[in-house]
Order: structure tokens, then C-alpha cells, then sequence
């Protein structure tokens, strides 16, 4: 079983990292990217809170090294995969799993988002300048996951192992 969960948060880092080149939306100084928060319930969901925030941490750090990220990346997608994933673990609910994604990376990720950007990288933003497009992307993305884990397709595939 630990293969398999390793192998799909490899697919999951995968399919992040290479759809950052093709769905993003530029907000002020962030970029929406609802891929991220996507993938970040579906790994909450199907492998825990663990793998969850190493799965966003890694396609974190290949997007900027990639040049499709920043630094920015790190605080939404991390806080939002962990709550989604914790909140799933503890109580079996998808809808409890998308609002802490939602509040993980709209709220305190983009609270955090701030910090970084006022400390390392020099902005003067208000810090209620990063929470509304990290919501904006975080919603929809959180969405998007819905619907897919809502399908089955996914479990299903893993449960067979395909």
C-alpha cells in the first residue's frame, strides 16, 4: 500500500507541475493557480495529511525552480494540503476537506503569502491583498476536486491498483 500512495503523490507532483504551464491566472501580484488546490484535497483525501503537504511542497519547489512559480507557492499550497488533508482524516467528509483547503490556503496561506512577500521579497501590499485571489483560485479549485473525487474514479482506480 505504501508504493502505491508513493506512486500516486508522484503522478499527483506530475501532473502539478507540468499543468503550471498551461492553467494559470494572473492576480495582482500572485498567481491563481486552482490546479494546486486540486490536487491538494485530492491528496488529502486518497493518501493523508503527510503526503498531502509533501506533494505540494515538491511541486512548489519544481515550479520555481521551473520559473512558473514563486515563492508564494509554498505558504497557500502547504497550509491548505494540510488542512484538507487533517480534516478528511479526521472526519471522513469531503466537503470538510475542500473548506480546509479553502481556509488553509485563502485564509492562512495568504495571510503567510504576505509575510513572505513583505520579508524576503521586499513588497509594501497590504496584507488583505494576497487573500482574495488565494480564495478566488483555492475555490475553484476546491471545486474541481469535488467533482472528481465525487465521481469515484479515482478511488476506484486505486483500490485496483490500475
Amino acid at each position: 500500500m505504501e508504493l502505491r500512495k508513493f506512486t500516486s503523490a508522484a503522478l499527483l507532483v506530475a501532473i502539478g507541475t507540468l499543468s503550471a504551464h498551461l492553467v494559470y491566472i494572473p492576480v495582482g501580484v500572485s498567481k491563481c493557480f486552482p490546479v494546486q488546490h486540486a490536487i491538494n484535497v485530492m491528496a488529502g483525501v486518497l493518501l493523508g495529511p503527510d503526503y498531502a503537504v509533501a506533494v505540494a511542497f515538491v511541486i512548489s519547489c519544481l515550479r520555481n525552480i521551473l520559473g512558473t512559480g514563486s515563492l508564494l507557492a509554498f505558504p497557500g499550497s502547504m497550509c491548505g494540503a494540510l488542512l484538507a488533508g487533517l480534516a478528511y482524516a479526521r472526519w471522513q467528509n469531503l466537503s470538510l476537506a475542500m473548506s480546509g483547503e479553502i481556509f488553509g490556503t485563502g485564509i492562512v496561506g495568504g495571510l503567510l503569502a504576505w509575510a513572505v512577500a513583505y520579508l524576503l521579497l521586499g513588497s509594501q501590499a497590504a496584507a488583505w491583498t494576497f487573500v482574495p485571489p488565494f480564495l478566488l483560485s483555492t475555490v475553484g479549485g476546491s471545486l474541481i476536486a469535488g467533482l472528481v473525487l465525487k465521481s469515484g474514479v479515482l478511488q476506484q482506480r486505486l483500490k485496483e491498483g490500475k
